[in-house]
């Protein structure tokens, strides 16, 4: 499972500087009120129309790429990974990381590998809902079957070399987000109690090893989907799948300790606020928090969201994704905006102002987006997770949306030789943790059902993205 990539990558143009983040994301942060995109979606008008592009590991034609691209598959459910153990289903939310010094890092990191700088450790979700047991032993509830594995990829030989389980017991593994210490804060998106054992939590994962299976009671037990950090102050940013829903922070009284803290809810104006229909270029700008109480609620106590409307807090349609780029909170309302497929909110930390970035009035734009990353170079990619086809897209700078990537996952009626998978047509599937190597050169991707990673590159700068 190996391709040499590197004549590539320079023949290609991947290494090329791209579209920058001042250009394309201010140009969109620009656009008035209501403004649409420029067209429905359709192929890049950079990178050209997609085409099926066969995988480098099994020969099929996966997914449906532009021109000079290519994608190597690894991590199917079912395969065994490096520490004998089978590898989870439902795969989700991801988050990369290139070894070194991580600004303010409390704990270790990578050593003593003269290759080291070329590769990338990845934290993977599983978003499995079974109370099937758990996958390894130093598990939260040993009866939950979600959790974590971790993946290193070789960047310049485009080959995964080792794969472990580093969290179990915990259950709808969904979004989560980097640390900048290092470590991917894993969010469950359930309030379920299990008996005695009450779920709800994040759990911290470090990129090169296992998790301690502690839950951050502190930062709230509500649906968690995804959970981001400010590098410049340490504050975590979440969102929650659920109504009533908001926009989360947590400030934990020392920086990288996560376990004491303050929670809080944002609130717009002097007024509770529901944004779930605001068009593109909505924009406010009195934005305020209102502290949560009890952020750790058992189930006959009022939710934490319920908390926060209690006190003024602002509403959304069902948040889903969230990205950290810049200064500046991406975040997705999956069912949001006028026609209920979606809305992509930016919040700058610095001006403390929210907008909507995209939301269409016309249907067919976007196909209820769920995760969301930002490019090393600025361009916007959004996960659909809808209806029908599925595509990966992405932000020009004028905010035209457009098809990157189609699932067309079939797995053949003789199987997929050394796989566990059953025969079928995957193509409905989600995309799921869309996140780049932090130098920009690969993006790592899920397929969620049956279950896989994908790896892809190319000539990045010729586009957006």
């Amino acid at each position: 499972m190996r391709f040499d990539r590197r004549s590539f990558l320079l023949s290609s143009g991947v290494l090329a500087t791209g579209v920058v983040a001042a250009g394309s994301l201010d140009a969109l942060a620009a656009r008035p009120a209501g403004a649409a995109p420029r067209s429905k979606p359709h192929s890049s008008p950079d990178y050209g129309p997609l085409r099926p592009v066969r995988d480098q590991a099994t020969g099929l034609e996966l997914i449906l790429l532009p021109e000079g691209f290519e994608y190597i598959s690894y991590g199917w459910t079912g395969d065994r990974m490096s520490d004998g153990r089978p590898t989870p289903g439902a795969h989700d939310g991801m988050g990369a990381f290139r070894p070194g010094k991580f600004a303010g890092d409390p704990g270790k990191r990578p050593g003593g590998d003269p290759g080291v700088d070329h590769k990338v450790w990845i934290v993977r979700n599983h978003e499995i809902n079974d109370l099937d047991g758990a996958f390894i032993d130093a598990a939260y509830d040993p009866m939950a079957s979600g959790g974590t594995s971790n993946v290193v990829f070789d960047t310049r030989k485009g080959e995964f070399v080792e794969s472990w389980a580093s969290l179990s017991g915990t259950i709808r593994n969904c979004g989560g987000g980097v640390t900048p210490w290092g470590t991917w804060l894993s969010c469950e998106e359930t309030d379920l109690r299990n008996g005695e054992v009450q779920h709800g939590y994040i759990f911290e994962v470090p990129h090169d090893g296992v998790s301690s299976a502690k839950p951050y009671k502190a930062m709230g037990r509500f649906v968690h989907e995804a959970a981001v950090v400010d590098p410049k102050t340490g504050w975590v940013y979440m969102t929650e799948d659920d109504g009533p829903t908001g926009l989360y922070r947590f400030r934990p009284n020392k920086r990288g300790k996560l376990d004491e803290g303050v929670l809080e809810m944002l609130a717009i104006g002097g007024s509770t606020i529901d944004t779930g229909s605001d068009p593109t270029g909505v924009e406010y700008g009195d934005l305020s928090w209102v502290r949560i109480d009890n952020p750790d609620p058992a189930p006959s106590e009022p939710s934490v969201g319920r908390q926060g409307i209690a006190k003024g807090a602002a509403s959304f349609a069902a948040l889903e994704g969230a990205y950290y780029h810049d200064g500046k909170v991406f975040f997705v309302a999956s069912g949001g905006g006028p026609t209920g497929e979606g809305q992509v909110f930016v919040y700058d930390l610095r001006a403390n102002r929210l907008k909507v970035l995209i939301a269409p009035t016309d249907t067919g734009v976007l196909n209820n987006p769920d995760n969301v990353c930002v490019s090393p170079r600025g361009g916007i990619m959004l996960c659909d997770d809808g209806s029908g086809n599925q595509f990966l897209r992405g932000l020009t700078q004028d905010g035209e949306i457009f098809h990157f990537a189609q699932n067309n996952l079939v797995v053949p009626s003789g199987g997929i030789p050394g796989k566990s998978v059953e025969p079928g047509d995957y193509s409905w599937s989600e995309w799921a943790g869309a996140t780049f190597d932090p130098k920009g050169e690969w993006l790592f991707v899920n397929i969620q059902t049956p279950g896989v990673t994908l790896a892809i590159t190319g000539p990045w700068g010729r586009g957006s993205l």
